[in-house]
């Protein structure tokens, strides 16, 4: 689980996490003869921790959309990221507890073997330290920061030989294929959302809204609820970009904090990743584990839904928790 967190607060991805944390980590488990249903259920939800540990797509999406400072949202989303990890350590605690053979004790490993082992992860933290530390002491914007990053990042693949011309090709071919998906899918979005709001149809919304009496945590609860529902059938991205516009100018209508709603909206839809019929997540995982039932990781993703519910209630009944770190760094 802290492996998926450090390696989704680099890649920003929970698909990619997810997929790539099956290959590495499941085979590993299942050595030590972990059952499916902790194996693939750890790995599905440490997975939905790549759009929350920043930095994030699904954040940059959101902030593009709202208009709200992307820096603020990443660092909004440090503390509820490591109080999911944290939440999540607790619930593979609570299932190894009550059923050993879920999670079977391997051979002790001495701390000079752990150290050498994490010996490779340097670039990783390089990397996580110079983008995330360099927002919060306000060194330079989201954007120079990925500069920084792929700067970086080239450096550290020369250093290890392994940036060649036909990598730097490949890399290059494909940081332009996403960029221009990406912008293509924004573009579609920012035009749907000045519709919305040319057509009077977010108004129209924003005064059944009010008409009804909803107002306040009962709002946020309809708005949340609508949202989770949704993620079961539909992609977190398509969610952000259709769904948000709309619901932003009701949220700023009733005195909410923008970032706050935007990490209170990821959370949900981190739950969305992993609950049926259709967790993204899940399907994932699927594909690249075939031999492992859809069903056997759902039963295994029971526990990190709970505790999921569970933080979501803390950040909704909480916002500091969601911004005392903005403000301390702000």
């Amino acid at each position: 689980m802290v492996a998926c967190s450090g390696f989704s607060a680099v890649c920003g991805s929970s698909y990619a996490t997810a997929a790539t944390m099956a290959k590495v980590a499941y085979p590993s488990m299942k050595k030590y003869k972990y059952s499916d249903e902790l194996a693939a259920g750890t790995i599905a939800a440490g997975g939905t921790l790549g759009i929350l540990i920043p930095p994030s797509i699904i954040m940059v999406v959101y902030g593009i959309l709202t208009q709200t400072n992307i820096g603020d949202l990443f660092i909004a989303g440090v503390i509820p990221g490591l109080l999911g990890l944290a939440f999540y350590m607790l619930a593979i605690r609570f299932v190894a507890a009550r059923n050993p053979s879920h999670a079977p004790q391997g051979e002790r490993t001495l701390w000079p073997e752990k150290l050498k082992a994490l010996s490779g992860i340097w670039p990783f933290l390089l990397l996580f330290g110079l983008i995330i530390g360099g927002l919060y002491a306000k060194l330079f914007t989201p954007t120079e920061a990925a500069g920084m990053g792929a700067g970086l990042a080239i450096l550290i693949a020369t250093f290890h030989g392994r940036l060649t011309w036909k990598v730097l090709r490949r890399v290059i071919i494909d940081t332009a294929y996403t960029s221009i998906s990406l912008y293509t899918v924004l573009f579609g979005a920012l035009m749907l959302s000045k519709l919305l709001t040319l057509s009077g149809l977010a108004a129209g919304v924003l005064a059944l809204v009010q008409s009804t009496g909803l107002e306040g945590y009962a709002l946020i609860f309809v708005i949340m609820l609508v949202f989770l529902l949704l993620g079961c059938v539909m992609d977190s991205m398509a969610i952000i970009l259709i769904f948000v516009p709309l619901f932003a100018p009701i949220v700023v209508a009733q005195g909410f904090d923008l970032v706050w709603f935007g990490i209170i909206v990821i959370v949900v839809t981190e739950i969305a990743l992993i609950t049926p019929p259709v967790g993204m997540n899940v399907f994932v995982l699927k594909a690249v584990l075939p031999d492992v039932p859809v069903v056997r990781i759902f039963k295994g993703l029971i526990p990190f839904i709970a505790v999921d519910v569970v933080r979501l209630g803390l950040l909704v009944a909480f916002p500091a928790i969601t911004l005392w770190l903005g403000s301390t760094f702000g």
